[in-house]
């Protein structure tokens, strides 16, 4: 057994005392502060105060969510708008809007900034806690603009505000995380998979039930109370490849090239390639989606290892693999993978650090190939197929490194290790007796002890 003093590290999340009152202050005040300079700008942009491109992106509120909302007074789903393409869940978040005294569009960014808000504060919250960081609370201060003012108008950022919430509360709650996760499934479909990374026992048990419980109760009072909660799944079913998937590359290239003679149109809600060659691509991305999780299933089964950060490591690899082999990447889906991947880097062990890095840059590449240069996107010119390929690549390169590393992560069983308190005479500031463990300790640590697994920093 290996005896580890309280004052050193070892690569388990064994942690050390650390002196009172230590000053996270002025972190604090830095992080709000970006935090609002940041929505401030976001908010300018949206309203057209600040422009970035000639595109109106609040169009999708204005009119196509604000379109929505009519029908769904009426106590219906849009049953013959193909462009609804969400679960049902999505309904209360088109009619929130509605409870609110000044415009849609108005009271929807009013909504946004609640939620972002609220996100942060969690955020922050977590990092103030012993042995975690303050990086994933930056990494969400800077993610979240990289998408200009795309990022507050749609309701993505919503939604991952919930999964944000969901994540940090798992371990500690794993029935009301899965609540909130199974809330926001109902709502976009991937929240449900952050619990991919759930500990083994009783936390996945509970927070799996959970979340089936809140995504079978919810979508029962939305079918019995409105008409056509279910019709959106025909919907995805026939869609096509949207312009900006990874899949839509080699189209864009055969366009350039002249060998392609299908046609760019709005199909299903977004823009998409029509014609030869479509639906084997489309056949290869649902292969490529089930072949990822298939990969999901076999780490689950062969992980040895759950430290702290593993559950939220294994969410971000999850929804990784998800958006690189749909058919659709939309710009604000990257919000998502931001808001994952700060969750991540709350947690100092989190094997996920360089992919949040590549993430980012993913993210101002998304904003550059739209709104900046999506007309060049739409019509395969070699601008806006270049950033696009990179954009792309991007995100292929972070699920491939999300995935190897959180495989090697792991691998290995824990060494069995002792925290060891230091003699009180000894130590330079006041002690308190005892460690205030945290309380997302994993299940399956076994002999190593809670001391050995989620001691404070």
């Amino acid at each position: 057994m290996e005896l580890v003093p309280a004052g050193v590290t070892g690569n388990t999340g064994s942690t050390a005392l650390s002196a009172p009152g230590r000053p996270a202050g002025g972190a604090l005040w830095g992080l709000a502060g970006g935090w609002l300079v940041t929505r401030v700008l976001i908010v300018l942009m949206a309203v057209g105060v600040l422009r970035i491109s000639g595109m109106d992106v609040t169009a999708d509120v204005t009119v196509i969510y604000h379109g929505w909302y009519e029908v769904l007074q009426t106590g219906t789903f849009p049953l013959d708008d193909v462009t609804w393409q969400y679960p049902p869940g999505a309904a209360l978040v088109i009619l929130l809007p509605g409870l609110l005294p000044w415009s849609y569009l108005v009271s929807f960014f009013v909504i946004c900034g609640v939620l972002d808000a609220l996100a942060m504060a969690l955020l922050m919250r977590a990092g103030t806690r012993r042995g975690r960081s303050f990086t994933g609370a930056w990494v969400w201060v800077a993610g979240v603009p990289l998408l200009g003012p795309t990022v507050y108008c749609r309701y993505d950022i919503l939604v991952t505000a919930v999964a944000v919430a969901g994540l940090l509360v798992l371990l500690r709650r794993p029935a009301i995380g899965g609540i909130l996760l199974g809330f926001g499934g109902l709502v976009k479909i991937w929240p449900v998979l952050a619990l991919a990374g759930t500990p083994r026992g009783r936390r996945t048990r509970r927070s799996w039930t959970a979340a089936a419980a809140t995504l079978g109760a919810l979508c029962f009072l939305l079918a019995a109370g409105m008409n056509g909660a279910f019709e959106f799944l025909k919907f995805q079913r026939d869609r096509g490849i949207e312009v900006e998937s990874v899949g839509a590359l080699p189209l864009h290239f055969a366009r350039l090239a002249g060998v392609w003679h299908g046609q760019v149109s709005m199909n299903y809600g977004s823009l998409e390639l029509l014609g030869p060659w479509v639906p084997l691509i489309s056949q290869l991305s649902v292969a490529a989606t089930a072949l990822g999780f298939g990969w999901l299933l076999l780490w689950r089964l062969r992980a040895r290892r759950w430290q702290p950060a593993t559950t939220y490591d294994a969410a971000l690899s999850a929804l990784l693999i998800f958006t690189v082999t749909s058919r659709v990447i939309s710009p604000q889906y990257l919000v998502w993978l931001v808001g994952v991947a700060a969750v991540c880097l709350t947690v100092r062990g989190t094997s996920q650090k360089p992919v949040a890095v590549v993430i980012l840059v993913a993210t101002l590449f998304t904003t550059l190939e739209f709104p900046i240069l999506f007309g060049q996107v739409h019509n395969s010119q070699p601008w806006g197929v270049a950033v696009l390929t990179v954009r792309n690549l991007l995100l292929l390169t972070a699920t491939v490194v999300s995935c190897h590393r959180l495989w090697r992560s792991t691998r290995g069983p824990d060494a069995e290790r002792t925290v060891v308190l230091p003699a009180l005479e000894r130590a330079g500031y006041p002690v308190r007796p005892g460690i205030a463990y945290e309380q997302d300790l994993l299940d399956g640590l076994g002999s190593t002890g809670a001391s050995a697994a989620g001691g404070p920093r």
